[in-house]
């Protein structure tokens, strides 16, 4: 339902009635679903035109901050793009099961590789992608059956999306998620002005009914994750993806968008979506939950127009993804053993996150991740479930900023949960799962 208009917009000029709304929105007084006056009668009560008005919406719309609602006139959008802000606090004493963060004691040690850097400075002109980098990877890629012919360096995968997003979409365009989903690309979508439309997963990926029906109500790009999905752990094996290329086989224009970011880490093989026939794709692999965050790197495999279209747009930004980077993910992929080392890991993550699922059969409670980091465990109240558990000393996020239209649940992070304290986390999950008896007076 439409929430009517309390705040007073200010302005006279377009971008002024732009920022006003938008202030409005950052400081709370316009929240989701709020309906903004319309053209004309916002015209007439600022005495200004109506064009001026029609500009100023035209721009929040561009930028998510507002939707069209048809008959309904305009409203503020149900998601709309994030201001800067911090990440939830775990408290001192509570362990952290939600932070999304791989264990670092598992990441490889990155100063040999610092050592065995270059000496000779990378000067502008000079190639934005390591061909070594790109070797390699594209190796790894065709191991996969990933098509590899065109191939590119971007700032991690999350930008690689981006720019492949920009490439091809314009605002007001729809773009299919799953549902729940990784937040950024839903605040990247609204950030870019596109309008996001779910695509129900279960422990095998995207249903196709799902994809279908996304297709069908007329989305021009979808992203979707192979295997490890955030938050829930699916992944596509390879019946589901010959079903999901059946889908897309119908829509041949669509953009797939493939996050393929745990791929270092995962014992699941993949099962790609992205075909050399297919007019529009983009496949990323991201080394930031295998080597660490803080290498904001990816391997942008893609259709010729495509990575193209990436490359230039990345030469007026930032130019090109630090050569720096790029040689050290070169020496530790190049070092004797890595092969071993990426598997022990992956094995290490899979027990980890095996033991919780087990210790959670156990007691009876139903949970999601066939791979990955990450389990998602349905539950009633959200944040209710979220409270108990910090109380008994474990932190966990809420599911409703995954969620679109899905039921809800919680996300719980097990890179470091050890098996050992799987079962604890279980009998307090139960704990706070079930209904405490009333007191009367």
């Amino acid at each position: 339902m439409n929430v009517p208009i309390r705040y007073h917009i200010t302005g006279r000029r377009a971008s002024e009635i732009a920022e006003s709304v938008e202030r409005g929105i950052r400081e709370g007084e316009l929240t989701a679903g709020t309906r903004l006056p319309t053209v004309r009668s916002l015209a007439s009560h600022r005495g200004i035109s109506t064009a001026t008005v029609a500009s100023a919406y035209r721009e929040l719309r561009r930028r998510g901050l507002v939707a069209g609602a048809g008959r309904l006139g305009t409203t503020i959008a149900p998601r709309v793009p994030p201001s800067p802000r911090g990440r939830p606090i775990v408290p001192a004493g509570v362990v952290d099961l939600l932070s999304g963060n791989p264990d670092p004691a598992l990441l490889p040690d990155l100063e040999p590789a610092f050592v065995s850097l270059p000496r000779q400075p990378v000067l502008y002109g000079a190639a934005g992608s390591d061909p070594e980098l790109l070797a390699l990877a594209g190796a790894r890629l065709e191991r996969d059956g990933v098509p590899n012919d065109h191939l590119t360096v971007v700032g991690g995968a999350l930008d690689g999306i981006q720019l492949a997003l920009q490439a091809h979409v314009r605002p007001g365009d729809r773009i299919a998620v799953e549902d729940p989903c990784y937040p950024g690309i839903i605040d990247l979508a609204s950030a870019l002005g596109l309008a996001v439309l779910p695509v129900a997963i279960d422990d095998r990926g995207p249903t196709p009914e799902g994809l279908a029906r996304a297709l069908r109500g007329g989305a021009v790009a979808c992203a979707l994750t192979p295997r490890a999905q955030n938050p829930y752990g699916a992944a596509v094996d390879a019946e589901r993806a010959a079903e999901l290329k059946d889908v897309l086989a119908h829509h041949p224009a669509v953009l797939v968008l493939e996050d393929d970011h745990a791929f270092d880490i995962t014992e699941r093989g993949c099962h790609s979506l992205c075909e050399p026939g297919r007019a529009r794709w983009a496949h990323l692999r991201s080394v930031s939950k295998s080597l660490g965050p803080d290498l904001r790197l990816a391997v942008l495999s893609g259709d010729a127009t495509t990575v193209a279209r990436v490359e230039g747009r990345r030469l007026l930004a930032a130019g090109w993804v630090s050569h720096v980077l790029q040689r050290l993910v070169v020496r530790m992929w190049s070092e004797p053993g890595e092969t071993a080392r990426r598997e022990e890991v992956a094995a290490t993550y899979t027990r980890r996150r095996e033991a919780l699922r087990d210790a959670l059969a156990a007691r009876g409670i139903a949970s999601h991740g066939r791979s990955g980091l990450n389990v998602w465990i349905p539950v009633a109240h959200e944040d209710a479930t979220v409270a108990a558990l910090q109380e008994r000393g474990w932190g966990v996020l809420a599911g409703e900023r995954f969620r679109i239209a899905s039921a809800r649940g919680i996300r719980v992070t097990t890179s470091r949960l050890e098996p050992a304290d799987a079962a604890r986390f279980a009998a307090d999950l139960e704990a706070a799962l079930t209904p405490q008896p009333s007191r009367l007076s």
